[in-house]
């Protein structure tokens, strides 16, 4: 392959590669929607979304890139940069939100409990909306979390882990006093704990701090993962531009084939045999 045209092979490549692994993305999405577990629904937009886009200008690059076509390289270039901008505002977006929170540890037992005022007020204000929270409630019932514990015996909950959810939502804070008499306060959550399998703690400030310590780990891996697929875009949209360079040249040499100006030797160059560096 000439020099030339070396990097609308690698552009056409790279969104080749990016096309076949969107394809992947959007089944998932799709399989969310078919499934009948309801806290997938969260994430099934965001995965649809992110992979219908990464479709669209994977294909549009690719065609621009191997056809050396003017104008879709530019439509590829203009909504890469889109992309680039919006993935780093939501990257940045998602290290601020979850800088604080994390577990408290309990003596003499493996699992921790959470504190909602731990965590950022853009979180605590989406838990504490009731019609958000109704819905999260139905995500961890249908899902059957608190089922997995509730044979458990005393001595299991001293060695054995539990989820943020679980420690929040299935149980009482373990510094819970019942059945004595006792003038000391207590945690508000001890009052709101029910024994019923459809109520147990999912009112309590535990179980909602629980849900947030779940949605920080998930964030935090989506903005680590973010910055990989930032470094890959900034990457794609560097070859993109030598891309739309090559095609740019290639589209004046076809139109003005003698040159611009009257003093030029005239002669016409061949297509494919000018060693032309794009950058």
């Amino acid at each position: 392959m000439y020099p030339r045209f070396m990097s609308n092979g690698v552009v056409g490549f790279l969104n080749l590669l990016s096309l076949l692994a969107s394809i992947p993305i959007i089944g998932a999405g799709l399989w969310m929607a078919r499934s009948g577990t309801t806290c997938e629904h969260t994430l099934q937009m965001p995965l649809l979304i992110i992979g219908f886009v990464i479709l669209v200008v994977s294909l549009v690059g690719f065609i621009g890139g191997c056809f050396n076509i003017v104008w879709a390289l530019w439509v590829y270039l203009v909504v890469m940069l889109c992309l680039i901008a919006t993935l780093m505002a939501f990257t940045a977006f998602g290290f601020v939100i979850t800088a604080h929170g994390g577990g408290v540890a309990v003596p003499g037992h493996k699992y921790e409990e959470y504190r909602l005022e731990g965590y950022s007020p853009w979180l605590r204000d989406r838990v504490k909306d009731p019609r958000y929270w109704r819905t999260i409630k139905s995500c961890i019932f249908s899902s059957r979390t608190c089922e997995k514990i509730a044979s458990w015996t005393p001595m299991d909950y001293l060695v054995k882990d539990l989820s943020p959810v679980q420690s929040g939502c299935c149980k009482p804070p373990t510094s819970c006093v019942y059945n004595v008499e006792t003038v000391a306060p207590q945690d508000p959550d001890c009052y709101k704990w029910n024994n019923a399998p459809t109520l147990l703690c999912y009112d309590c400030d535990s179980c909602k701090a629980g849900v947030l310590e779940d949605a920080r780990r998930t964030w935090h891996k989506v903005s680590l993962l973010n910055v990989v697929a930032l470094l890959l875009l900034v990457l794609f949209y560097s070859v993109g531009c030598c891309a739309f360079r090559n095609a740019r040249r290639e589209d004046e040499l076809y139109h003005y084939p003698y040159g611009h100006h009257p003093g030029m030797h005239k002669f016409w160059p061949r297509r494919h045999n000018n060693y032309w560096w794009c950058c």
